[in-house]
């Protein structure tokens, strides 16, 4: 497996100067890639590709020599950000994105992340070197603290964050081999919540942390005073960088949260097996038109719109669980939490409504409903018939909360299969005294 170690470096007033000129010549040279190619498309109809601008690299270089202080394989990867910009530009596209937009020039006023692929860099004796062929000759040579340890390195890139020098070491990291032990664990994951149900019909649920709402009153708060301060005053300077600092502790604390949680829902579930819902992060933060709830708010979108927040919980999930010899399976989870779980109704589900009442009688959580829909889907359509079973039969036996008789097939059983639809007794107990137990130890540590 491929991690990536971020590692804060300081650089004195030299090597801060050198990296100031070497990413001044990457940003150059990924405008002069852009502007060719779109020039050569309004001009001539033509697609400018990466393996043409690459081979021109020789050519910039001899009529501009200051383009050889940069590593070669450096530019190489610039033109290849720039491809890859392209690419996924034409994917949102066709697939009907009217949001996508092309990719921009950059402008001076950022750092250009330089990209050091397989080669161009050192590592020794706790110290990593990176190339380059500035006439200053000047060493960029910093310390990496001894607790980071790396066998086989693939990439290492330098980065500017709040006025701030890091690296990123990407390396290889040594797992487990998966074991199936015939356990499941599937998850209902959301904004609020996240509700889990395994084999035996245990429900567990996790609070997620909410620190973007204690922000939230702060950071408008302050914007809203910088915004009636000229532009480049010392107080419009001053309550920009305050607001900074407020929204980069608020993502920190979130981003420490998600790891925290996410190793403690891998280690602590028995099942090597964890099935959640394949999110459409993108579409769930999108505004629908004409569309609210009872109280005239947008929903969902506010709470994860450019936070990365679900989809970087699920990112931690699975690569937490490869490296102690676990698997994450992502399933489709559409209308998981607007069916019914016993008799497969859909209902209309706006978000400010928690519990669905469904004719056939079942009232229950709409989340612990989502679980229960994610983990019979994933037995059915991966023809687990023993563990639909299973599952069926210890959801029954669970609790005395709800009692509906109902007829269930799962859906990897074809027409004229000759395995009967069989009857049973579904019963559901949210909350076992054990799984309360249970929850409270895990957050108290």
């Amino acid at each position: 497996m491929k991690l990536t170690q971020k590692i804060r470096i300081f650089p004195d007033s030299e090597q801060e100067e050198i990296l100031w000129i070497l990413s001044e010549k990457c940003r150059l040279l990924y405008n002069f890639a852009l502007s060719e190619r779109i020039d050569s498309w309004k001009n001539k109809g033509k697609y400018v590709s990466y393996f043409k601008q690459q081979n021109d690299l020789p050519k910039i270089k001899e009529k501009h020599p200051e383009y050889r202080w940069v590593y070669s394989k450096m530019l190489q990867y610039i033109l290849r950000i720039l491809d890859a910009d392209y690419r996924s530009f034409f994917s949102l596209f066709k697939k009907g994105d009217k949001s996508a937009r092309p990719p921009k020039f950059k402008g001076k006023k950022y750092f250009t992340s330089m990209v050091y692929n397989q080669s161009g860099f050192k590592i020794d004796k706790g110290f990593i070197s990176l190339s380059h062929k500035h006439p200053s000759k000047i060493k960029l040579k910093f310390k990496i603290p001894n607790k980071f340890k790396f066998d086989k390195i693939h990439q290492v890139s330098v980065f500017m964050k709040d006025e701030k020098f890091f690296i990123s070491i990407t390396y290889d990291k040594k797992v487990k081999d998966y074991v199936y032990n015939k356990k499941y664990q599937a998850f209902d994951l959301g904004v609020i919540k996240h509700t889990g149900v395994n084999l035996d019909g245990r429900f567990i649920e996790f609070k997620t942390s909410r620190v973007d709402k204690y922000w939230q009153k702060r950071v408008q708060e302050i914007q809203s005073r910088r915004d009636h301060c000229k532009k480049g005053s010392n107080k419009y300077n001053k309550l920009n960088k305050n607001l900074i600092r407020m929204k980069r502790k608020c993502a920190n604390q979130l981003k420490d949260f998600q790891h925290k949680l996410s190793k403690k829902i891998i280690d602590n579930t028995k099942a090597n097996t964890v099935i959640i819902g394949d999110l459409s992060i993108k579409d769930m933060s999108k505004k629908k038109k004409g569309k609210s709830n009872h109280k005239g708010i947008r929903g969902l979108n506010r709470a994860i719109q450019n936070t990365g927040t679900l989809g970087r919980f699920v990112r931690f999930l699975t690569y937490k669980a490869e490296l102690i010899g676990k698997k994450v399976i992502e399933i489709n989870e559409k209308d998981t939490s607007k069916t019914c779980c016993v008799c497969g109704k859909k209902h209309e589900m706006p978000l400010y409504k928690r519990i669905m009442k469904c004719d056939c009688g079942n009232q229950i959580d709409r989340d612990i409903n989502s679980s229960i829909n994610i983990m019979s889907r994933f037995l059915s359509l991966n023809a687990k018939w023993t563990g639909y079973q299973l599952f069926a039969d210890n959801l029954r036996q669970t609790g005395l909360s709800i009692k509906i008789d109902t007829r269930r097939k799962p859906l990897a059983l074809a027409e004229g299969s000759s395995h009967k639809s069989f009857t049973y007794n579904t019963i559901f107990l949210l909350y076992s005294n054990n799984m309360k137990t249970l929850t409270r130890n895990i957050f108290i540590g």
